[in-house]
């Protein structure tokens, strides 16, 4: 296990600098001329001239890429252009607020998926099986969007239930009283596809010879679905949840934009609208880097699921 760590480790460094490479060039010379950016309509050349000796881009290409990668290395992106805060700054405090909206999404959406797609799946056919399913269908073809509008419209300002936007220093206040509409809406439009989706992998188990045998030799429902079908559905299934997780903190931008939430994503928001360049690149970085680790975490996940599974 040591060996195969160290090795994907080391095979995640030319990935990380193909991803800078590609980062450093598209914004270098498709991004616009941030110099430009900084000073405004109204500025003079000379103050432009300025400002592009001060951020090194009168420099040669490659001392440029030298100070990008060093900003990767160091974690020091410097201030944001808006907003004059450190970047670094900005990271630590709005990334709390993401993630209190992000982990109760991921771990409501598995808890319930799960159950509910293994009772249909061993209900195949049955009038709950088919109401569920023409539900689940109903739901993915209606766009998040619609969720949100009625949502507020009716929890928030019909029945007063929850507020549609707000935010405190509690945790607790938070989890119960700011998050609780915004997650409980993307909880029901997300957990749609994953109940289809998984229910087709635990009937795929179902199917097979080894449950047969498991019921002729006399188990429980119960030890059948929980012991084995669970067991050998969980690869997939560990898929799935590990291509969610990179999705879910991109889902978190509008959330956090629609429900007002000082969150990481509503930042990048607004980074994107006024031409942040620091922001934005330390976010695209970041974001690969977290999508190369969640994708080494499923790795490992599987041989934790699955002790026959070999890692090379």
């Amino acid at each position: 296990m040591a060996a195969y760590l160290i090795r994907r480790l080391w095979q995640m460094i030319p990935t990380l600098a193909g991803v800078i490479l590609l980062v450093f060039f598209l914004f270098k010379y498709f991004g616009g001329d941030p110099a430009e950016v900084l000073a405004g309509m109204n500025a003079t050349q000379e103050q432009v001239k300025a400002i592009r000796q001060t951020l090194g881009l009168d420099e040669p290409i490659w001392v440029q890429l030298w100070i990008f990668v060093k900003q990767v290395a160091t974690f020091d992106w410097g201030k944001s252009w808006a907003t004059n805060e450190a970047v670094s700054n900005l990271f630590a405090t709005r990334l709390p607020a993401s993630l209190t909206v992000m982990i109760p999404i991921l771990v409501l959406d598995a808890m319930l998926a799960l159950p509910i797609a293994m009772w249909v799946a061993y209900r195949r056919g049955s009038l709950t099986d088919r109401m569920i399913m023409v539900t689940t269908t109903v739901a993915l073809s209606i766009s998040f969007l619609v969720y949100v509008i009625v949502g507020q419209y009716v929890f928030g300002f019909q029945l007063g239930w929850f507020p549609v936007q707000g935010w405190s220093d509690s945790l607790w206040t938070n989890l119960s009283t700011y998050v609780a509409l915004p997650v409980m809406l993307t909880v029901f439009v997300g957990i749609a596809p994953q109940t289809r989706l998984y229910r087709s992998f635990f009937l795929d188990e179902l199917g097979q010879d080894y449950v047969r045998t498991a019921r002729a030799k006399g188990m429980t429902e119960g030890v059948v679905l929980f012991r084995h079908v669970m067991r050998n559905a969980l690869i997939p299934i560990i898929t799935n949840i590990g291509m969610q997780l990179p999705g879910i903190f991109v889902g978190s931008f509008l959330i956090e934009t629609f429900f007002s939430i000082p969150g990481l994503g509503r930042e990048v928001l607004l980074a994107v609208n006024r031409s942040d360049f620091p922001v934005i690149q330390a976010t695209t970085i970041y974001l690969a880097v977290l999508t190369m680790v969640i994708n080494l975490l499923t790795d490992v996940a599987y041989k934790l699921a699955d002790p026959r599974v070999v890692l090379k």
